[in-house]
Formats: structure tokens, sequence, C-alpha cells
């Protein structure tokens, strides 16, 4: 078990430390997005593992998040800009032009904030200790007892521990989604989607039969919440840019913006609610031994 959570552990390091040149160069935004993913992976790994292995600091994951935050913030206004140059600008009228460019204008700004705290952060001594320490930790892994058993023997209860009452989160039942208490359930839940997400990518090589399809399934749950608030952070950057009648300056943007919540919405539920049904919990509880999700379709 301890050698395996090492070689992933490993495999993420390296990918982590590869992306950060490229993402100080701030030349592509396709890096730091990837340097995002690499963090939470390696933050999601040494948690996963934390009862088989005995690290310099048990602090490490909490300062993997930290960093995390800062490339999250960065990587949300990259995804903003992107959407409102090519999702919504061919469409709008020349009249709103002057709105869109204020709120472009403005996201530049931000994302300029941003990055300098990335930088800060990436240069920063603690992150450069953390690697260290894990880059030192690898030539020479320490292990508990549970991390000298054969990983293969505890497969189920890593399984079961990454799913943990992933159906007992209150995003799951939310009916007002642009509320604020709504949009915050459906956040806490994208988190623990990706945590699970990230907990059984790194026991599919184990078992991939039961493990692909529930992977792919994730991922489209994690997609659709995410295109949310994406959607959210937008309609919140327009409020802020436009005090006074959003609906009056900017009509047509407004009116788009609101199409496509609600498109991403209905999306949404068409993946939700078919796991949150009985045969849909009861094919999530059979996967620790290996259920495939049988019976389990989208509406």
């Amino acid at each position: 078990m301890g050698a395996y959570a090492a070689t992933l552990i490993q495999a993420r390091l390296r990918h982590l430390v590869a992306l950060q040149a490229d993402v100080l160069a701030d030349q592509r935004r396709e890096p730091l997005h990837q340097m995002r993913v690499a963090c939470r992976q390696l933050r999601c790994t040494l948690q996963q593992f934390a009862p088989a292995l005995i690290v310099p600091d048990p602090t490490a994951p909490d300062r993997l998040a930290k960093v995390g935050r800062h490339l999250g913030c960065r990587r949300d206004l990259d995804v903003l800009q992107h959407r409102l140059e090519h999702d919504f600008a061919p469409l709008l009228p020349e009249k709103e032009s002057a709105v869109l460019r204020k709120l472009l204008k403005q996201l530049r700004r931000e994302r300029k904030l941003a990055f300098e705290a990335v930088e800060e952060a990436l240069k920063g001594r603690r992150y450069l200790k953390v690697l260290a320490q894990l880059q030192g930790w690898l030539r020479q892994p320490q292990l508990t007892p549970l991390g000298l058993q054969p990983m293969r023997a505890w497969w189920g209860e890593f399984c079961q521990t990454a799913l943990n009452d992933v159906l007992l989160e209150p995003g799951w039942l939310v009916d007002q989604p642009y509320d604020p208490q709504g949009q915050q359930q459906l956040h806490q839940l994208r988190k623990r989607l990706k945590r699970c997400r990230y907990g059984l990518t790194n026991l599919e090589p184990l078992r991939p039969e039961p493990l692909a399809p529930w992977l792919d399934r994730l991922r489209a749950m994690q997609h659709h919440l995410g295109d949310l608030n994406d959607l959210e952070l937008l309609h919140q950057a327009l409020q802020r840019q436009v005090h006074d009648a959003p609906d009056r300056l900017a009509p047509s943007f407004c009116s788009l913006l609101a199409e496509s919540r609600e498109q991403a919405w209905l999306c949404w539920r068409r993946e939700a609610d078919p796991l949150i049904a009985p045969a849909g919990r009861a094919a999530l509880q059979r996967l620790p031994w290996g259920g495939q999700p049988e019976g389990l379709t989208n509406s």
C-alpha cells in the first residue's frame, strides 16, 4: 500500500513541479489549469493515504490547498474572460458593447492582481519547503503498519472512504440554485465530487472495470456544476460593473446569461436526479464491492 501511494505521489509531484515554469511565464492558460488540477490531486492523494504514510509535514495538504486557492482564483478569471469573449460577445448587439468592454477591463485588472498572488505563492518559502520535503520523503518513504499491507486487499475500504457521505451533501436537493444558500450548497457539493473523483481515480488502475463508468459520470456532474458556478460568477461581475438596472443597460446580455444558467441547471438535474433516486443510490453503494451502475440512466 505504501509503495502504491508513493508511486502516485511521485507522479503528481513531478507533474506539479514541471508546470511551474510555464505558469510563471504566463504565456498560455492551459498550464495554470493543469497545475491547479495537479495541486488538488497531490493534496487528495496525501489525504487519502495518510493512514498508511508517515510524511515529514502532516500539514502539507493544507499548504497545498492554500496554493490551490490562488491558482483557482486566477483560473476562474481566465474562464470568465474566455466565456465573455467567445460565448457572449459575438451574440450581443453593438449598443451593449460598452458594457462588455468595461466588464472585460475589470476582469483583466482582477486577473493581474490574481497572477501576482499566484507568483508570490509559488515562490513562497512554505510551498517550496513542502515540495522539498516530499521529494526527500520519496527517496526513502516512511510507512505505518497499514502501509505494509497489500493494496489490493484494502481496495474496497479505500473506495468506500472516497464515497463516504457524498450522497448526504445538501446540494443534491437544492431547488433554488440562485439564492445564496443554494449556491453555497452546490459549491460544497462540487468540491466533494472532485475529492470523490480524485480518490477513485487513484484506485482505478487496480480495478478499472467497475470504476470507469462512475468516473465518467462524476466528471460530467462536476462539469455541469462548474458551468453553473462560472455563470454565477459572470452574473456577480455584471452586477458589480453595472450598479443600476443591468436589465436596462444590457438586456440582451442579461437574457443570454439567464438562458445559459437555466440550461446549465437543467443539465445538472438530468445528471443528479437518477443518482439520488433509490436505484442510483443502491448502485453507488455496491461500488466498493465491484458493483456496476446497472439500470442507472439519465432521464
